[in-house]
């Protein structure tokens, strides 16, 4: 079934795609965002597609991807930073570090395909695919929320997790896990107020791996 929706991908979108690929029994197609909308279109009404249904959107930020600073099956075990290795990004992947993607689903014809699009970090902005799927009003502002994603199109987009006053984007990989504020109840001014978090960062010891030789 992955095979014969890739032929059909070929034969009606190749000029669109920029690559694709199957991965545990899932097609996945990478495409720029011009191409976004004209896509998308066509897996929802051509009869040989029919992916009504969106599944899911999500943002992603691969900054550190590829990357581990925890070298588990080698490491020590005393010291509180063992094993810890830290790696500077690539220029590559800088330039490719956000991405949206979106899984649809076809209930008529009973498969699945899965799309990435990379954003450019000059105007970290996608058109919005809520004129054709509804699902993905509240996905886009997740998305919006979480790593500052911007839907060109939305119609309504505004922070959906975080606080009205919140500072940032959270899920991006170079946000501080602590946090930039923190928030306390103020007796004297009976309101809350919030305040640089007070809060020490440090690296978490990790769980090590030793396979039994």
């Amino acid at each position: 079934m992955v095979k014969s929706l890739q032929n059909l991908v070929k034969q009606h979108l190749a000029e669109k795609i920029d690559t694709s690929r199957v991965y545990r029994d899932e097609l996945t197609l990478e495409l720029c965002h011009e191409n976004l909308l004209e896509v998308v279109k066509l897996l929802r009404d051509h009869d040989e597609f029919q992916f009504e249904q969106l599944i899911d959107l999500c943002g992603v930020d691969y900054l550190t991807y590829g990357q581990d600073e925890w070298a588990t099956q080698e490491a020590t075990s005393t010291g509180f930073e063992r094993g810890r290795e830290c790696k500077k990004n690539t220029s590559e992947q800088q330039e490719r570090r956000f991405a949206v993607v979106y899984h649809l689903l076809s209930v008529t014809l009973n498969h699945r395909i899965r799309l990435r699009v990379f954003i450019s970090q000059e105007t970290m902005m996608l058109p919005s695919v809520v004129g054709i799927w509804n699902s993905a009003n509240w996905f886009e502002r997740e998305a919006f929320d979480l790593y500052g994603i911007l839907f060109e199109g939305h119609p309504d987009l505004r922070r959906i997790l975080t606080d009205y006053g919140f500072i940032g984007h959270p899920f991006r990989k170079d946000f501080p896990v602590v946090g930039e504020l923190e928030m306390r109840f103020d007796e004297e001014k009976e309101q809350c107020v919030y305040e640089p978090v007070s809060i020490e960062e440090r690296v978490l010891v990790p769980r090590v791996i030793r396979r039994n030789k």
